[in-house]
């Protein structure tokens, strides 16, 4: 198949509900995929009715077996998934494609032949890191079940392997993971970001606040850690889905802003204008909100370790710490310092690494092969 030539191209979702989360990238690919003349549609379990429409708008097609959850919004994708494994066999609907039809699976929820399986990280590996953040119930519901769903999810992401011709990590750590299960992966293509979106806003920054994020399921966030660092006179100004669930040392701390959900033109005037950002994760096998804050010229303090370490480098767009102890540490010694301001000009040039045209161009060089 030629590189130039139109091609028709599915990706298989999670839940559509939203376009963030694993869904951002098929999403994301999806559009630029169709503005550049190939064919693209979406399968899924369900979808709403906002990104139905804005899949329309870009002329990209969707199809969905209508499936219904019994839980909230917010948490379609965990029954989803629970409902995959305990099935033994895919009884999905939508698995009859044309011969050429390439099937990009980026699912954990849906088992169906496919070209390629694009592996976004083990659901029980997240649930292992996050349990320390958990809420008492839930960590204890989680440790009585664990041993279970570790050896269901195995069986389960080998056979997406078995059912695909290649399998394709979003990040090192991650390839590193399945391959912990027995998966050989192929090669690594990270996640896409929208670089003529997030962009610097502004050529002098205000820099008097440290950007946070709240993550849905604490998956992105050590609230302790957070308390430490705004303990030490740090203001921290803090963006997520959710006001619930978030403890009270946080809520009515006198340094720490909570601003809830935010629009992305928001979202890049508060990236663009804090002195840092901080990533205060759990488990990250990818990470979007340390390029999307290097992509708006802001540098990003995080951990050394899993995804994140991959897309900042130390010292030149970020801080890598290597314990709660030294990242609490070296958050007030940059707010009190600051950096030289040649950072900000690096991070806008690694985040380029991750615009959706080049990672379109990797995806389109990949499955030109087949």
């Amino acid at each position: 198949m030629c590189w130039s030539l139109a091609m028709n191209i599915t990706f298989v979702t999670d839940p559509l509900l939203t376009t963030a989360g694993a869904t951002r990238p098929p999403a994301l690919l999806a559009a630029k995929l169709q503005e550049d003349g190939h064919s693209i549609t979406l399968v899924t379990l369900s979808v709403s009715q906002e990104v139905r429409k804005i899949a329309k708008e870009k002329g990209i097609r969707v199809k969905s077996s209508g499936s219904k959850f019994n839980m909230k919004l917010s948490v379609p994708f965990f029954e989803a998934w629970a409902k995959l494994m305990l099935k033994s066999k895919n009884n999905f609907p939508l698995n009859c494609f044309d011969d050429n039809e390439i099937v990009i699976n980026t699912s954990s929820c849906i088992k169906i032949k496919s070209h390629f399986y694009y592996a976004q990280g083990p659901i029980t590996r997240a649930l292992d890191d996050m349990r320390f953040e958990l809420p008492r119930h839930y960590k204890y519901a989680y440790f009585l079940v664990a041993p279970v769903l570790r050896c269901l999810e195995k069986k389960t992401l080998r056979g997406h392997a078995e059912l695909s011709n290649s399998v394709i990590a979003n990040s090192r750590f991650c390839a590193s993971m399945y391959e912990d299960l027995g998966i050989t992966v192929d090669c690594v293509i990270p996640p896409p970001l929208e670089c003529n979106i997030f962009k610097p806003a502004i050529s002098e920054p205000s820099e008097d606040y440290v950007l946070t994020y709240f993550g849905i399921y604490n998956k992105e966030t050590k609230f302790r850690v957070i308390k430490q660092v705004a303990d030490k006179g740090v203001k921290v100004k803090a963006f997520g889905y959710k006001a619930t669930g978030i403890p009270e040392y946080i809520a009515r701390h006198p340094n720490i802003q909570f601003l809830g959900t935010v629009s992305n033109e928001e979202l890049v005037s508060l990236y663009s204008n804090a002195l840092y950002v901080l990533f205060t994760f759990a488990h990250e096998p990818f990470g979007y909100i340390p390029i999307e804050s290097m992509a708006c010229g802001t540098p990003v303090l995080t951990y050394n370790m899993q995804g994140p370490s991959e897309s900042v480098v130390d010292g030149s767009t970020g801080w890598l710490a290597n314990s709660d102890s030294e990242l609490v540490n070296l958050a007030f010694k940059i707010w009190r310092d600051g950096y030289p301001q040649s950072i900000r000009r690096n991070c806008v040039k690694r985040a380029m690494r991750f615009d959706v045209e080049k990672i379109a161009e990797k995806w389109v060089k990949l499955v030109s092969k087949m």
